[in-house]
């Protein structure tokens, strides 16, 4: 990925594996009482463990107070949970698919996916996140709105886009 780093850290039993920069580390240390020296990878730690053990907030509301550039996977082995993010612009690449034997995998290396997943591989959805604790893959900026899968040509590499649909508009009759 070209923006920025890539770290791997653990805590608590919970892995993490950052890619890029976040624009508003400072505050978000504080906001989480963090270390001066906290980077990227423990701060996502932090506010998955909040979002898991203490805050009321949906996750899109802890994902969307990232700035930045990032794509993260966090996986917390006590509850065996999968929380993956991509950051609004998309600049740090995240491929997803599912491979032969059924399961999700998740890589920054397309070539490296398509020997697994064959045709099943896409681009991560900008500005979006997965958690196998709600299920599917939600906007951050519109967590209401569902993500719909638009299926590829059969001749493309890319089994899927997605993209976020609107509300939805209600015509009442009088």
């Amino acid at each position: 990925m070209d923006d920025g780093c890539r770290s791997f850290g653990v805590k608590d039993d919970i892995f993490c594996l950052f890619e890029g920069m976040l624009d508003n580390l400072g505050s978000l240390r504080q906001q989480y009482g963090l270390a001066k020296c906290a980077d990227e990878v423990m701060l996502v730690i932090e506010a998955y463990k909040a979002l898991r053990d203490r805050a009321p907030y949906p996750p899109s509301h802890v994902v969307g107070h990232l700035a930045g550039n990032f794509a993260f996977l966090v996986f917390d082995k006590s509850t065996s949970t999968l929380f993956v993010a991509s950051d609004q612009s998309g600049r740090v690449p995240l491929y997803w698919g599912i491979t032969a034997d059924g399961f999700v995998a998740f890589s920054d290396d397309a070539e490296m996916l398509k020997s697994a997943c064959g045709k099943s591989i896409a681009s991560f959805p900008q500005g979006c996140f997965f958690s196998t604790t709600l299920g599917e893959i939600r906007s951050y900026e519109n967590p209401k709105n569902k993500i719909i899968a638009i299926p590829a040509p059969d001749e493309e590499i890319w089994g899927a886009t997605f993209k976020v649909e609107g509300p939805a508009v209600v015509l009442a009759r009088e």
